[in-house]
């Protein structure tokens, strides 16, 4: 059976403060916690005025000190901004405090524009070192070996699960050799997700800890009572996408009647490209791009993007995909049971 997830920017809304994105992403989780979404993440992004996850170990804390059962992470840590020991002991930390609930994922692009990668003293190049730092980082999160000088305290022996994150090829073929999971960030960068996941697939190398490929896929979807209702909800997101096009740094908009009033058709057309998978309307509406989506991909977990300015309709959204995603389960396991 598909799981589900969230992802979570904790957005900062037009009129409200930080510290609220960072609690409103807190309740969230308790909400997708009672729901039985099996995992909560933040991603890492630098200079993005409505993006409270730049810290993201520390937001992870603060989600799962509010939290029981749910697994809590990284989509992801940016590796070639951190010396890979850092991170060793960042969610060693995590792990000793929160055990068996601590997801890594690990993306290789910077997470941010080439201005602020300086003041985050990263060189461009960093990006290349990405598979080696990422099994320098494996190894300090296993087992002290006999002769071993130095030690990631805490960390070695952690073995917290590690995820490849990416939108091109390259991710999948290294998810592949290592055999990792691996997460296509298809909820803003769709173009290569058919061919990535195929990669994946075909290249796999079985391990200890992984013995088949498991894929999860990025997918923004709105949920409401009408249609109508979530294509008037998810204006907010898309002037978030038109406003990253324009490269202006604004807080999340209420929604608008009319998106066409806003941006340009050029502007329309590369925002429509990046949402190019996303699920927008109803109950049925939901549940028939939902089963599409999974025909298409076979994923084995959707990680949900479901940005919005009000929250209660937002935490109406997250109710309502867990329904959905309930009554396709079953289907699913009717099936398995006919075959």
């Amino acid at each position: 059976m598909t799981e589900i997830s969230i992802l979570e920017l904790g957005r900062v809304r037009e009129g409200f403060t930080r510290a609220d994105a960072l609690n409103e992403a807190r309740r969230l989780a308790q909400l997708a916690e009672a729901l039985g979404y099996k995992r909560f993440w933040v991603a890492e992004h630098h200079n993005m005025a409505a993006v409270t996850t730049a810290a993201t170990s520390l937001v992870i804390s603060h989600i799962a000190a509010g939290t029981k059962t749910i697994r809590v992470g990284a989509g992801g840590i940016m590796l070639p901004n951190h010396a890979p020991y850092i991170i060793a002991e960042q969610f060693g930390t995590l792990e000793a405090l929160y055990p068996g609930r601590i997801d890594l994922g690990l993306g290789r692009a910077p997470g941010t524009d080439q201005l602020t990668l300086r003041a985050l003293r990263v060189h461009p190049e960093e990006a290349e070192r990405f598979p080696q730092d990422v099994v320098e980082l494996q190894m300090w999160l296993a087992p002290v070996k006999d002769g071993q000088r130095i030690e990631a305290v805490p960390g070695s022996g952690s073995d917290v699960p590690l995820w490849i994150l990416g939108s091109s090829l390259f991710g999948a073929q290294l998810a592949a050799e290592l055999g990792l999971p691996y997460g296509f960030a298809s909820h803003f960068a769709p173009q290569a997700l058919d061919e990535a996941l195929e990669i994946y697939r075909h290249r796999f190398k079985p391990n200890a800890k992984l013995a088949k490929p498991y894929a999860l896929i990025g997918v923004n979807i709105i949920a409401a009572e009408t249609d109508e209702e979530a294509k008037y909800l998810a204006t907010s997101q898309q002037m978030s996408f038109a406003n990253l096009v324009r490269g202006e740094r604004r807080l999340m908009q209420k929604p608008i009647d009319d998106i066409d009033t806003y941006w340009t058709p050029a502007e329309k057309a590369r925002a429509a490209a990046m949402l190019d998978v996303a699920i927008i309307g109803s109950r049925e509406t939901v549940k028939r791009g939902i089963e599409k989506l999974l025909a298409r991909t076979q994923a084995d977990e959707l990680m949900v993007v479901s940005d919005m300015y009000d929250q209660d309709k937002r935490r109406r959204s997250f109710e309502i995909i867990a329904e959905v995603m309930g009554e396709v389960s079953a289907c699913q396991a009717e099936d398995k049971d006919f075959a």
